[in-house]
């Protein structure tokens, strides 16, 4: 069930699912998502749907992630992105085939300590990691060109809105329970521009560090 043809049914569905940008849909195509799901789940690991890793969080849909990174690159290539929770590294391992550099944030450590591992196995060597409470972002390292945000936050956090750069694309699931839709937030020389895309659902963005 790992085998390319497999793969391929998933990405024939997700360009007729509307994602068009060549490089992402490539990207998707040759990392290998089984590895990032647990032994018993790899069979599903090319089906179009989340699935739980532990730890009550789960890997985004690969359609979600290909429409956030699209929505990302929108206006061209970025060389520095921050990554609020890094989970099974899934969104990382795509990230970084597509710009310089990912710094990634995620609370749980010990899914992002596997998500290092993976990382490694598949020679991705330019992401950095932070264990920490993602409503903070990573200031020290600021500003980026590019924020994703994979939970959804009540509330945009404030520390993401400062730490991104002029011109810079803030791509963030926002809302609570089962009301959250997908924003893109670009910084302009007057403020914030938002743009409210689609109706989603994602993990909360939970404060607050823990192992």
């Amino acid at each position: 069930m790992t085998s390319q043809r497999t793969r391929e049914r998933l990405i024939q569905r997700l360009y007729e699912e509307g994602l068009s940008n060549a490089r992402v849909l490539e990207v998707i195509r040759r990392t290998p998502r089984h590895l990032f799901v647990d032994e018993a789940l790899a069979h599903r690991a090319y089906e179009d749907t989340a699935l739980p890793i532990g730890h009550n969080q789960t890997i985004s849909q690969p359609y979600m992630v290909g429409r956030m990174t699209e929505l990302l690159l929108a206006a061209g290539p970025l060389d520095k992105v921050l990554e609020i929770g890094t989970g099974s590294g899934y969104q990382t391992a795509v990230l970084a085939q597509l710009v310089e550099r990912v710094f990634s944030v995620e609370r749980i450590q010990v899914l992002q300590d596997r998500a290092k591992e993976r990382l490694i196995e598949l020679k991705l060597r330019n992401v950095v990691f932070r264990w920490g409470d993602g409503w903070e972002g990573w200031n020290a390292l600021g500003p980026y060109n590019g924020i994703i945000v994979t939970a959804a936050a009540a509330e945009v956090p404030q520390a993401l809105l400062d730490q991104l750069a002029l011109g810079g694309r803030l791509v963030i699931p926002v809302g609570a329970g089962d009301v959250q839709e997908l924003q893109l937030i670009v910084r302009e020389e007057q403020g914030f521009s938002r743009h409210v895309l689609d109706a989603v659902r994602f993990v909360p963005l939970l404060q607050g560090p823990t192992v």
